[in-house]
């Protein structure tokens, strides 16, 4: 199964993501961890264009099957800003769940723990998803956690008993 995380930088996705991989390891599941910035420097000639992102997602979700194939359970988190690239990530899943990992512009820049919604601003990155490249919101996600609204333990604690009622 392929656990889809999504949402804009800063709200919370590589967090829970990296908790649930904890979880379902402990638990004795084969899990492997897919996560934009990591595999961005795997490929580090892509882009932040709308085509070099979604074919970046695609890349992504081309692995997330791969390995879904081979009896992982995938735990991937992406920003993955357009409904056209989550849609082709469902369509070569066999089982994929996506969970929109959600928090207000204003919460995500509050937060900036990389510091690049304050480089964005200030001009030194272009094409950054919710300033000016759009982030289009899943419209039926399987789950959405509000993380601006519930601690990282409470959101955490949502996403958790949701995997769990799936896959234990």
């Amino acid at each position: 199964m392929v656990f889809w995380l999504t949402g804009l930088p800063a709200s919370g996705k590589s967090v829970l993501a990296e908790r649930l991989s904890e979880h379902l390891a402990g638990l004795g599941h084969s899990v492997e961890r897919l996560d934009g910035d990591t595999l961005r420097s795997q490929f580090p000639g892509t882009g932040f264009t709308r085509e070099e992102r979604i074919r970046h997602i695609k890349r992504a979700g081309d692995m997330a099957a791969d390995l879904e194939i081979q009896g992982k359970t995938v735990i991937a988190s992406f920003i993955s800003p357009y409904r056209e690239s989550r849609a082709y990530v469902r369509s070569v899943c066999q089982r994929c769940v996506e969970i929109y990992v959600r928090a207000s512009l204003e919460e995500c820049e509050k937060r900036d723990p990389k510091g690049l919604y304050r480089q964005a601003r200030s001009g030194a990155i272009k094409n950054f998803t919710g300033l000016d490249d759009p982030y289009e919101p899943p419209e039926h996600p399987e789950l959405t956690i509000d993380t601006e609204r519930q601690t990282v333990d409470e959101s955490f604690a949502q996403l958790k008993a949701y995997v769990d009622r799936l896959l234990v």
